[in-house]
């Protein structure tokens, strides 16, 4: 009768011999936990076995993070491309350096891809090579305990045979160990018995032959490992140098070229800034000897660091009047009222020697002189600037009037109405001044609060000089 065929080479027979294994096993492991069998130990193999499952779970470990970092660069260079794309769609033609800006996009496309391909060349797929032997030793392990129970059971029955044989002594034909013995005549007591004998020498003949069998299954894949595990353990030291270094100078060499690209980007945007803000500077220098202001509403907020520093004013002069003496005239001009009188012949140096006499004695006469009395208008006007600058706050620069009204955004800032008169102060730290923006405060709150008056930045460009 042909066995049961289970399919891919299993047969009734075959399963059942697999079962009766296991069971064997099975029953030898409880004796060895129990004490009643004897376990083969082999303490550099276990501690073999020990190194190895370390080395997998780091490698494996490794992979994981590896792939990670894989996916990392992936990202990245698509966040990158995304950006650098953006960059290029916004960059204007007639802008400088419109070309150099599209290639530097194209190179660094090029070096995201070239990076991260040549880390799955030469990282990521020997990390899976190296991984990939793991899997058949840790199976061969796994068999090497199995034999190796079998083993010890084979050495346990082989044992047990020739144990009872020794205790015996031999068969004893006289003395029948069954029923059947007992009902057999007693012609053929001694044919059962030579029957008994020859099982008996059957059994330990068996139990020798299956520990011999045993023994060079277990001893076969045992020498195999006790060889190949202290060789893995030792290779890992040069497959994570190699792996580490191929993973360093990729990156080292692709930071290099990015940083070259992102260095040429940012010189061509540094001088588009500069062109960008000499027209814009130009531009405002017209509007600021016109003294119009931008059609269609307020000037835009200006947002670029500081460049230039508002200039001082020079302070008030007195205009004279027409009551005044020449004395007094050549006394207020100073140096200023001298002529410009080009010598040309010893007369015209004659009548300069003469004209410079006269006048230097006409400047020396009001020192000696009391002082003569100011006309009621150059008074009120002396009184009414002295009373100006007095009423002005500390570092008072000049005036402005607002054209537009401007809403404070930020708590330092300056609320503006049109029409309104702002003071022009200093900052107190220079350096925070940015471009297009001064420090002041209402006249209107400078007189009534003094001291208290709130002060904050605004931006010139919504401002008209007084």
């Amino acid at each position: 009768m042909a066995e049961l065929n289970l399919g891919k080479g299993l047969t009734a027979g075959k399963v059942a011999s697999n079962v009766q294994k296991k069971l064997t096993r099975a029953q030898e492991k409880v004796l060895q936990k129990l004490g009643k069998a004897d376990e083969t130990k082999d303490v550099a193999f276990e501690e073999g076995v020990i190194n190895f499952n370390k080395q997998y779970t780091e490698g494996s470990k490794l992979q994981r993070d590896l792939r990670a970092y894989l996916e990392a660069v992936k990202a990245m260079h698509e966040s990158s491309k995304n950006v650098q794309a953006c960059l290029a769609d916004m960059y204007e033609p007639e802008w400088h350096g419109k070309n150099e800006v599209d290639s530097i996009v194209e190179d660094c496309d090029v070096l995201w891809t070239d990076y991260h391909q040549k880390l799955v060349d030469h990282a990521l797929i020997s990390m899976d090579t190296y991984l990939g032997q793991f899997p058949d030793i840790k199976a061969r392990i796994a068999k090497r305990d199995r034999k190796l129970v079998d083993y010890d059971s084979a050495r346990h029955n082989y044992a047990t045979t020739h144990k009872t044989k020794k205790k015996d002594g031999g068969i004893k034909i006289t003395k029948p160990s069954s029923l059947l013995e007992r009902a057999t005549p007693g012609w053929a007591q001694g044919i059962l018995s030579a029957h008994n004998v020859a099982q008996s020498s059957l059994s330990r003949s068996q139990a020798e032959e299956e520990l011999e069998r045993a023994q060079k299954v277990f001893e076969e894949i045992n020498i195999d490992l006790q060889e190949e595990l202290p060789s893995l353990w030792n290779s890992r030291v040069g497959f994570y140098v190699s792996t580490f270094q191929s993973l360093a100078g990729f990156e080292e060499k692709f930071h290099k070229e990015i940083g070259r690209l992102d260095q040429d980007l940012y010189d061509i945007l540094e001088e588009l800034e500069r062109t960008d803000t000499h027209q814009a500077s130009s531009s405002v220098g017209k509007e600021a000897s016109n003294h119009t202001l931008r059609p269609g509403g307020p000037p835009p907020i200006p947002k670029s660091p500081s460049k230039l520093r508002p200039a001082v004013p020079p302070p008030p002069k007195v205009t004279p009047s027409k009551e005044l003496k020449t004395e007094n005239i050549v006394s207020l001009f100073d140096a200023a009222a001298n002529p410009d009188i080009s010598v040309t012949s010893p007369t015209e140096m004659e009548n300069w020697d003469s004209w410079g006499e006269s006048a230097a004695a006409a400047a020396t006469a009001p020192e000696k002189e009391a002082p003569t009395e100011e006309t009621p208008e150059v008074a009120a006007e002396s009184t009414e600037v002295e009373a100006e600058s007095e009423e002005m706050p500390s570092g008072f620069l000049y005036k402005l009037q607002v054209m537009h009204d401007y809403a404070a955004n930020d708590t330092d800032e300056l609320e503006m109405k049109t029409g309104d008169v702002v003071l022009v102060i200093p900052f107190d730290n220079p350096e925070e001044q940015d471009d297009g923006w001064l420090m002041g405060m209402k006249q209107d709150d400078w007189r009534e609060n003094k001291g208290k008056a709130l002060k904050g930045v605004f931006p010139e460009n919504f401002t008209q000089r007084l």
